[in-house]
C-alpha cells in the first residue's frame, strides 16, 4: 500500500501531454457545459475513462441520515463499456454501506489526500482513491476511485488533477448559483431546474410506460407486471410566528434562528433529499419516497426536532409543515400551492403541526381545486 500527495494540476499539466490536446479540450468543454451539478460526476467519470488507460472509475459520495453516514456510488463506468448511474433521490439509504466499512475510502475523505492500494504486488493492479472535494470548508465529501492494471504515472496523476480541478471549479460555481446566500440551502431556481429536468421527465416516462403496459395484450398464462411508479413529494415548512420573533428579538437573532432551522433540516432529512429556502421563514423539501406515511414520518421528525431544540436567546421555536404528491401534470407553482395550503391549515389549527394536502382533501377539510395556473410567473 502506497500513498501519494494530492496533485492539483495547473498549466504545466498540459506541457508534453501524452493525450491529444483536442481530446482533452473536448472533455473539459463537456465538464464546463453543464448547468446541473448532478451531471458533473458522470461527466468527470467519462473524461477519466476517455483520457487514461484505466479499467474502471467509481464516483462515491458520503450521505447521511439522522447522523448515520453511508457510501453512495453515484456513477460507475468501465473502460470496456457498461456501468451504472444512480439517482440519489431514489436510493434505499439503509441498503448502503456504512462509511466505517471501507477504511481506504474513509481515510481518503478524512485526510483529503490520495490513497493508493496495491492488492496484487507493487507493480500490479490497484485502486487509487482521490478526494472528490479538497476544500475543508466544503461540507460535501466524496471519493474518486480509479481502478488500473498498474501504478499510475506522474503524468497520469497530473491529468487526473487537472480534470478534477475543472470539476471542482464548476461544482463550486454551480453551487453558488443554486444556493441561498444566508443558509446555504438550495434556492427556488434550483427547485425549478430539478422539477423540470428530472422529476417531471421521470413521471412522464412512468406514466407513458404504464399506459403501454395497460394497452399491451397479456399472453396466455402470464400475469401483467406493474412497475412501481416514481413517487416524488414536495413539502413546505414555515417557522411559526416568525414576524413576532423578529420584531421582539431583532434582525440578527431572526437570521440566527433561520440558520439553526436550516441545520436542523439538514440533520433530520436524508442527504439526498433536496432542501430549499425561498426567503423569509419559508423552506421546502423535495424527496422520493414510496408512500405517504413515510413522508409524514419524516416531516414529523423534523417538527419534533424543532420543538425540542433550545434556540439561543429565543428558547422554543416551532414550525408548521405541509406536503403533497407531485403529479406529471404539475408545475413547481401548482405543487407548491397545494403544500402551502396544507401549511396554512396547520397554522390555522394551532401551529406546530404537519399535514398532507391529499389527506386533508380526502377528509373533506380542503377542496382539491388549484388556485394558481400551471405556468410559473417567477
Amino acid at each position: 500500500r502506497a500513498k501519494r500527495g494530492n496533485p492539483e494540476g495547473d498549466g504545466s499539466a498540459f506541457q508534453g501531454y501524452y493525450v491529444p490536446m483536442p481530446t482533452l479540450i473536448e472533455h473539459l468543454i463537456k465538464l464546463t457545459d453543464h448547468r446541473d451539478r448532478d451531471l458533473l460526476e458522470l461527466t468527470l467519470s467519462k473524461a477519466l475513462i476517455g483520457l487514461l488507460p484505466i479499467e474502471r472509475v467509481v464516483m462515491v459520495r458520503v450521505v447521511s441520515e439522522e447522523g448515520v453516514r453511508r457510501w453512495l456510488e453515484i456513477a460507475s463506468l468501465d473502460a470496456r463499456g457498461g456501468g451504472k448511474v444512480v439517482d440519489p433521490l431514489r436510493v434505499d439509504f439503509h441498503a448502503l454501506r456504512p462509511v466505517e466499512d471501507d477504511k481506504d475510502r474513509l481515510h481518503c475523505v478524512q485526510s483529503r489526500s490520495n490513497v493508493e492500494v496495491a492488492w496484487a504486488g507493487e507493480d500490479g493492479p490497484r485502486i487509487t482513491y482521490l478526494p472528490l472535494f479538497n476544500d475543508s470548508r466544503n461540507d460535501d465529501e466524496g471519493v474518486v476511485e480509479v481502478h488500473s492494471g498498474s501504478p499510475l504515472t506522474n503524468e497520469q496523476f497530473l491529468t487526473i488533477g487537472a480534470v478534477l480541478h475543472v470539476f471542482r471549479n464548476m461544482y463550486n460555481l454551480l453551487a453558488y448559483s443554486d444556493r441561498d446566500a444566508l443558509t446555504g440551502l438550495l434556492n427556488r431556481k434550483s427547485l425549478d431546474d430539478t422539477f423540470y429536468s428530472a422529476v417531471l421527465e421521470e413521471l412522464e416516462e412512468g406514466k407513458a410506460s404504464r399506459m403501454q403496459e395497460l394497452a399491451a395484450p397479456i399472453e396466455p398464462g402470464k400475469e401483467r407486471r406493474h412497475r412501481v411508479p416514481p413517487n416524488y413529494w414536495l413539502g413546505t415548512v414555515s417557522v411559526d410566528h416568525f414576524d413576532v420573533l423578529g420584531n421582539k428579538n431583532g434582525h440578527l437573532i431572526a437570521e440566527e434562528v433561520l440558520l439553526l432551522v436550516a441545520r436542523i433540516m439538514n440533520n433530520t432529512f436524508r442527504t439526498y433529499d433536496r432542501i430549499y429556502r425561498f426567503g423569509g421563514e419559508q423552506f421546502a423539501v423535495l424527496m422520493h419516497c414510496p408512500d405517504e406515511a413515510l413522508v409524514l414520518a419524516a416531516f414529523e421528525r423534523f417538527r419534533a426536532n424543532m420543538e425540542r431544540f433550545n434556540f439561543p436567546q429565543v428558547g422554543r421555536v416551532t414550525a408548521s409543515a405541509g406536503f403533497t404528491r407531485i403529479s406529471a401534470d404539475d408545475s413547481p407553482s401548482t405543487a407548491l400551492e397545494r403544500a402551502e395550503r396544507a401549511v396554512e391549515y396547520a397554522q390555522h389549527h394551532g401551529h406546530n403541526k404537519v399535514f398532507s394536502h391529499g389527506d386533508l382533501v380526502r377528509k373533506g377539510l380542503l377542496d382539491g381545486a388549484t388556485r394558481t395556473g400551471a405556468v410559473d410567473l417567477f
